[in-house]
């Protein structure tokens, strides 16, 4: 009794150390004042400021469609990419998936760097596109690392299986494939989705003038104080991922509930 409540105890005590910043945040969002740590009242203000600042919003566009392009690009790549590394013989496997770990533990300033003179040798302009290049570059090693679990729990006959009953390649893989590894794509695409909004250094060293997402709108707004408008972006950020996260896992609940009724049928 005494050591499941210590457990219980030490999970409280991580997750409050986790998210005790971002409680903070989401309160002082609805702070009166501009000064950090002062409670001058309540109010909505901020938020309302929020959808009048020409900056921040574009900022906050461009981090938004980075951020979907990129995720919905890289899934595509990881996965195919994923199920071709699966079905690799054991040597060019381990070859490639050891490649594939490098830019996951490479620091991001050398990531940037390297994207950032390679697009010098190409001679591309800096902008948008490089931006976006770099997200998509960056996001595909974590897809296929969220795919490939799933692919190994997959049952190795079960495309032959469909083919023997009359379904094309193509169909089997579409229609039993992809909806049997459809979790570790749902979850590599949420993973590249917040990689790239959170991502500062390589978006910072691949852009270009007038292109700018977030990070790189705050880290501007440090030099000259952090506007107050910034916890309430964050606040609608946060509250957002939260909300797509429940109802993905929710969904993927029920996918695997009427995936054991059918197994157990």
């Amino acid at each position: 009794m005494v050591s499941r409540w210590l457990k219980r105890f030490y999970v409280f005590l991580i997750f409050l150390f986790l998210y005790a910043p971002i409680m903070v945040l989401i309160v002082y969002s609805f702070n009166d004042s501009r000064i950090r740590g002062t409670w001058s009242g309540f109010t909505l203000r901020w938020y309302i400021e929020l959808f009048r600042d020409p900056t921040i919003l574009k900022a906050l566009y461009n981090t938004i469609l980075v951020a979907v392009l990129a995720a919905i690009i890289s899934t595509i790549i990881g996965t195919l990419a994923a199920i071709g590394i699966h079905n690799m013989p054991g040597l060019s496997k381990r070859i490639i998936l050891n490649l594939n770990y490098i830019p996951v533990l490479n620091p991001d300033i050398v990531t940037a760097v390297s994207l950032m003179v390679l697009y010098r040798f190409l001679k591309l302009d800096f902008g948008f596109t490089t931006m976006l290049l770099s997200h998509i570059t960056f996001c595909i090693p974590y897809v296929v690392l969220s795919v490939l679990p799933k692919l190994r729990q997959l049952n190795v006959h079960l495309a032959e299986a469909a083919m023997d009953l009359g379904a094309t390649p193509f169909y089997a893989f579409r229609k039993v494939i992809i909806p049997e590894i459809m979790p570790g794509i749902i979850t590599g695409g949420l993973m590249a989705f917040t990689l790239s909004i959170d991502d500062f250094v390589i978006s910072f060293f691949t852009t270009g003038n007038g292109v700018s997402n977030l990070s790189i709108e705050i880290f501007s707004m440090s030099k000259r104080g952090i506007n107050p408008t910034i916890n309430a972006l964050s606040t609608i950020m946060f509250l957002s991922i939260l909300i797509l996260l429940l109802i993905i896992n929710k969904r993927t609940e029920k996918l695997d509930e009427r995936g054991a009724r059918i197994e157990k049928n």
